[in-house]
């Protein structure tokens, strides 16, 4: 028997409804990666005006690369506003895609909304994509990344020990696996992680992939074929590093506070539940939104949406938050 997958949120079934085949699932093979990357909506973060109309000042910085590697890309929006001797908390942007899409200006601009709002420095990761470049490839640019970010905070007027690491989908993945990372090398500790509707299991098996198969934006059949490209014959096997993929990590003490949300109508419902429940099982810090109807990716799809608002409120007020942690 086919599980039945739980209603949209009104406001989201319409915008689904008019986008149609836009917004189906697309990648069903390994040879619609090539596609996707070649469309037009993979030039769009191109248009984006990064200055937020001046407030910010970007930069495009290297950080030097795992070792016998290329240099990782970092996207570097500053607060234009000086003030003599201010530490600004940093938002380390891991940007999403599969694990096979994007670069450091997807998903930036939401990034660069907080940071207004919040006097915070945006560093933007750019990470080696699969299939070319499979696991650790990704999450140790972003590693890197972040050593390099930690280190130059002074140059940026930056808090070393305000660092946040925000990721959606595949980003939020990378994010709690560098958190995971980090806490083990015993490299700089972040302030928190906020992970929006992270990919976090490689096994693509609880309920809710059941439920939305063919029927998410992100669906079952393309979360597997992300998953195989990131990891290969090796995806769904029992010994998966929870660097790939953080559900598999056994041990979840020790992390910074977490936020995550998700969508009750979207593929990876039930892995983010399960991970926020063993986040408070293993003694730690972390809040859980499940937004009613929300299909992946909602707040890009529907933008002035009341729970597009609703999300973006909870997000927002959770950073101004921590300070007071």
């Amino acid at each position: 028997m086919t599980p039945v997958p739980p209603p949209f949120d009104p406001e989201l079934a319409a915008a689904l409804e008019e986008a149609g085949d836009l917004l189906r699932p697309g990648l069903t093979t390994l040879a619609d990666v090539t596609a996707a990357r070649d469309s037009d909506a993979a030039r769009l973060p191109e248009l984006l005006d990064l200055t937020m109309d001046g407030a910010f000042e970007v930069t495009d910085r290297t950080a030097p690369g795992p070792r016998g590697t290329p240099g990782v890309a970092l996207l570097v929006c500053r607060p234009t506003a000086r003030t003599a001797g201010a530490r600004r908390p940093v938002l380390y942007h891991v940007h999403g895609g599969g694990m096979v899409l994007g670069c450091n200006r997807l998903g930036v601009n939401t990034a660069l909304a907080w940071a207004k709002e919040l006097d915070a420095v945006v560093v933007s990761v750019e990470y080696r994509l699969a299939p070319e470049h499979p696991h650790p490839a990704p999450v140790e640019d972003v590693y890197a990344g972040l050593l390099w970010t930690a280190e130059h905070a002074g140059e940026l007027g930056a808090d070393p020990g305000r660092i946040v690491l925000v990721g959606a989908s595949a980003g939020g993945g990378l994010a709690a696996a560098l958190a995971l990372l980090l806490r083990d090398r015993k490299g700089p500790r972040p302030m928190a992680q906020m992970l929006m509707s992270p990919m976090l299991d490689d096994r693509n098996d609880t309920p809710s992939a059941r439920q939305m198969a063919g029927v998410d934006v992100w669906d079952r059949r393309a979360n597997e074929t992300a998953w195989t490209a990131l990891l290969g014959d090796r995806r769904g096997a029992p010994d998966v590093s929870p660097y790939a993929a953080p559900a598999r990590a056994e041990d979840l003490s020790g992390l910074p506070p977490a936020f995550l949300d998700v969508g009750s109508a979207e593929t990876f419902r039930d892995e983010v539940v399960a991970y926020a429940s063993r986040i408070w099982q293993a003694g730690g810090v972390a809040e859980l939104h499940v937004w009613p109807g929300g299909c992946h990716g909602f707040d890009g799809l529907a933008p002035r949406a009341a729970l597009t608002r609703s999300a973006a409120r909870a997000r927002l007020d959770w950073l101004r938050r921590l300070p007071a942690r």
